[in-house]
């Protein structure tokens, strides 16, 4: 359905930045599947971290996930130029034939690479519940990357949001839920420290990858095809130098399962659909998508891992939904008023 609506519009994403123009059936789609891969694919990577006899190398997964986001972007590319010699043009141009903007799009692409590669960490050592809360502080980290790099402000609510997310993730990790039917050994603290690197990793690389959008009017498949480019010469780096010997002795694909590849896809449809969807949805659906994300997460993982929900889990999971929900409430804007309204207004006050 995404390749018919890009056709159905011209294929040409950058056009239409308003989401009014998008109908409300296809509003609901995105939040759909937003919400269903959000959920899935963290129960999926927990269950391929803790379930699954022989592990496999998380970095390979990592490597893999780029290499099909690459050729996704190629195919969605393919389509908006419309023809193949406009897409051999369009990647001599903008690809091969500019080394600065590979360069420019290599920073991002590290960041992202020790984002993917501490969330397999985060999930080896919690539970998929508690890593869906506290991965949220994501917002946060994005909030102040905003101000700082793009010298955008926040509302006193967004403000308030934040402290109150910050609060509810506080109390999930005050106490975490304990999953009875997980074996494996696991370290909570170290699952911890791990989000807080992949959720700062990810507010800086959106937000720089952000301001490279903005700064051009290049495709956003461009774009990201620069971007996976980069991704996927760190990510052999990584491979090499994290678990080199180990796959040269067992092979690159050691332990893959239906499962693997399947959180693999996941991650990789999951990537490019979300720089898509967020096009056209607003701030107030990403909020409910991450809240019904959380709940299918915490109800997958009592069935499946045996998960003890505890009174603070619950209070902690409660503020980090609401908290979204006030996030991405649309900010009144009061920078617009006018002199001569305020000098009207001071006058019925006079009169008053």
């Amino acid at each position: 359905m995404l390749f018919q609506f890009l056709n159905e519009n011209g294929g040409h994403t950058e056009s239409l930045s308003v989401s009014e123009n998008v109908s409300l059936l296809f509003k609901l789609y995105c939040l759909t599947v937003m919400t269903l891969v959000a959920a899935t694919y963290t129960v999926a990577l927990r269950y391929t971290r803790t379930v699954e006899t022989e592990l496999y190398f998380s970095t390979t997964a990592v490597c893999v996930t780029e290499v099909i986001k690459l050729f996704l972007s190629l195919g969605i590319l393919a389509k908006e130029t419309g023809s193949l010699t406009r897409l051999i043009t369009s990647l001599k141009e903008n690809v091969f034939g500019s080394p600065k903007e590979l360069l420019k799009l290599s920073v991002p692409s590290v960041v992202y690479a020790l984002q993917n590669n501490m969330a397999f960490v985060a999930l080896s050592n919690l539970d998929a519940a508690v890593y869906q809360v506290t991965y949220q502080l994501k917002i946060p980290c994005t909030a102040l990357c905003t101000v700082l790099m793009l010298s955008r402000t926040l509302s006193k609510l967004q403000w308030f949001s934040v402290f109150m997310l910050c609060g509810g993730v506080t109390l999930v990790q005050w106490e975490p839920a304990q999953a009875t039917k997980v074996q494996v050994e696991q370290n909570p603290w170290l699952g911890f420290g791990a989000i807080a690197v992949a959720v700062f990793c990810s507010g800086f690389a959106g937000v720089y990858f952000e301001k490279v959008l903005k700064s051009s009017d290049t495709s956003l498949w461009v774009r990201n095809i620069q971007l996976y480019l980069s991704g996927i010469v760190v990510n052999l780096f990584v491979v090499y130098m994290s678990d080199g010997a180990k796959v040269l002795e067992k092979g690159f694909f050691y332990g893959y399962t239906y499962y693997v590849w399947f959180v693999v896809f996941l991650a990789s449809v999951g990537g490019l659909y979300t720089s898509v969807v967020v096009k056209y949805t607003d701030n107030i659906m990403k909020g409910f998508s991450a809240a019904a994300a959380i709940v299918l997460s915490t109800v997958a993982s009592v069935i499946l891992f045996g998960l003890q929900i505890t009174a603070t889990f619950s209070l902690g999971a409660l503020l980090v939904c609401i908290s979204i929900y006030l996030y991405g409430l649309p900010r009144q804007d009061t920078t617009k008023i006018q002199p001569s309204e305020t000098k009207t207004s001071k006058e019925r006050l006079a009169t008053v």
